[in-house]
Protein backbone atom coordinates (compact mmCIF):
# COMPACT_ATOMS: atom_id res chain seq x y z
CA UNK A 1 0.00 0.00 0.00
CA UNK A 2 1.50 3.33 -1.13
CA UNK A 3 0.05 6.49 0.44
CA UNK A 4 -0.41 9.57 -1.74
CA UNK A 5 -0.62 13.29 -1.16
CA UNK A 6 -3.53 14.23 -3.41
CA UNK A 7 -4.97 17.76 -3.37
CA UNK A 8 -8.74 17.82 -3.04
CA UNK A 9 -9.13 19.28 -6.55
CA UNK A 10 -7.36 16.22 -8.01
CA UNK A 11 -9.10 13.50 -6.00
CA UNK A 12 -11.39 12.43 -8.86
CA UNK A 13 -8.42 12.00 -11.18
CA UNK A 14 -6.57 9.86 -8.62
CA UNK A 15 -9.71 7.78 -8.06
CA UNK A 16 -10.11 7.25 -11.81
CA UNK A 17 -6.55 5.91 -11.95
CA UNK A 18 -7.36 3.36 -9.24
CA UNK A 19 -6.49 5.12 -5.98
CA UNK A 20 -8.55 4.29 -2.92
CA UNK A 21 -9.46 6.38 0.14
CA UNK A 22 -8.31 5.25 3.60
CA UNK A 23 -10.81 6.74 6.10
CA UNK A 24 -8.65 5.89 9.11
CA UNK A 25 -5.59 7.76 7.87
CA UNK A 26 -7.67 10.18 5.79
CA UNK A 27 -5.35 9.74 2.81
CA UNK A 28 -5.50 8.32 -0.67
CA UNK A 29 -3.43 5.20 -1.39
CA UNK A 30 -2.51 2.86 -4.21
CA UNK A 31 -3.70 -0.67 -3.44
CA UNK A 32 -1.33 -3.60 -3.77
CA UNK A 33 -1.15 -4.95 -7.32
CA UNK A 34 -1.85 -1.59 -9.00
CA UNK A 35 0.94 0.07 -11.01
CA UNK A 36 2.33 3.11 -9.17
CA UNK A 37 3.77 4.97 -12.20
CA UNK A 38 0.56 6.96 -12.93
CA UNK A 39 0.62 8.26 -9.33
CA UNK A 40 4.20 9.63 -9.42
CA UNK A 41 3.17 13.28 -9.06
CA UNK A 42 1.40 12.50 -5.77
CA UNK A 43 4.16 10.30 -4.32
CA UNK A 44 7.20 12.52 -4.80
CA UNK A 45 8.70 10.05 -7.31
CA UNK A 46 9.47 10.61 -10.97
CA UNK A 47 10.24 13.69 -13.07
CA UNK A 48 6.96 15.45 -12.32
CA UNK A 49 7.79 15.44 -8.61
CA UNK A 50 10.72 17.86 -8.86
CA UNK A 51 8.56 20.80 -7.86
CA UNK A 52 6.53 18.85 -5.32
CA UNK A 53 9.65 17.73 -3.45
CA UNK A 54 10.75 21.35 -2.95
CA UNK A 55 7.72 22.21 -0.81
CA UNK A 56 6.06 20.46 2.11
CA UNK A 57 4.38 17.18 1.25
CA UNK A 58 1.29 17.99 3.27
CA UNK A 59 -0.18 21.10 4.80
CA UNK A 60 -3.02 21.69 7.22
CA UNK A 61 -5.40 24.63 7.27
CA UNK A 62 -5.08 25.01 11.03
CA UNK A 63 -1.80 26.60 12.08
CA UNK A 64 -2.20 26.90 15.83
CA UNK A 65 -3.74 30.36 15.78
CA UNK A 66 -4.19 32.22 19.06
CA UNK A 67 -7.80 32.34 20.17
CA UNK A 68 -8.70 35.93 20.88
CA UNK A 69 -11.94 36.84 22.62
CA UNK A 70 -13.43 40.08 23.88
CA UNK A 71 -11.54 39.81 27.18
CA UNK A 72 -8.20 38.69 25.69
CA UNK A 73 -5.13 40.38 27.12
CA UNK A 74 -1.58 39.70 25.91
CA UNK A 75 0.81 39.36 28.86
CA UNK A 76 4.47 40.27 28.42
CA UNK A 77 5.72 37.08 30.06
CA UNK A 78 4.52 33.54 30.63
CA UNK A 79 2.67 33.50 33.92
CA UNK A 80 -0.62 32.22 35.25
CA UNK A 81 -3.05 35.17 35.29
CA UNK A 82 -5.14 33.40 37.95
CA UNK A 83 -2.31 33.77 40.47
CA UNK A 84 -0.98 37.12 41.76
CA UNK A 85 2.01 38.37 39.77
CA UNK A 86 3.91 41.62 40.37
CA UNK A 87 4.94 41.96 36.71
CA UNK A 88 1.48 41.74 35.16
CA UNK A 89 -0.61 43.03 38.08
CA UNK A 90 -0.55 46.58 36.73
CA UNK A 91 -1.52 45.39 33.25
CA UNK A 92 -4.47 43.37 34.60
CA UNK A 93 -5.68 46.11 36.96
CA UNK A 94 -8.82 47.73 35.56
CA UNK A 95 -8.84 45.55 32.45
CA UNK A 96 -11.89 43.85 30.98
CA UNK A 97 -10.20 40.50 31.64
CA UNK A 98 -10.00 41.18 35.38
CA UNK A 99 -13.64 42.28 35.51
CA UNK A 100 -14.73 39.12 33.68
CA UNK A 101 -12.63 37.00 36.08
CA UNK A 102 -14.26 38.68 39.09
CA UNK A 103 -17.74 38.01 37.64
CA UNK A 104 -16.81 34.39 37.08
CA UNK A 105 -15.55 34.10 40.67
CA UNK A 106 -18.90 35.35 41.95
CA UNK A 107 -20.75 32.80 39.82
CA UNK A 108 -18.52 29.94 40.94
CA UNK A 109 -18.80 30.86 44.62
CA UNK A 110 -22.60 30.83 44.41
CA UNK A 111 -22.65 27.18 43.29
Amino acid sequence: MLFLTVPYAEKDEAKALGARWNPTRRRWYVPDGVATEPFARWTGQGAAAGTAAAGPARSDGYTGKTVVGTNYLLLEHDCNPFEPCARCGEQLAGSAWLKARQQLAVLVSSL
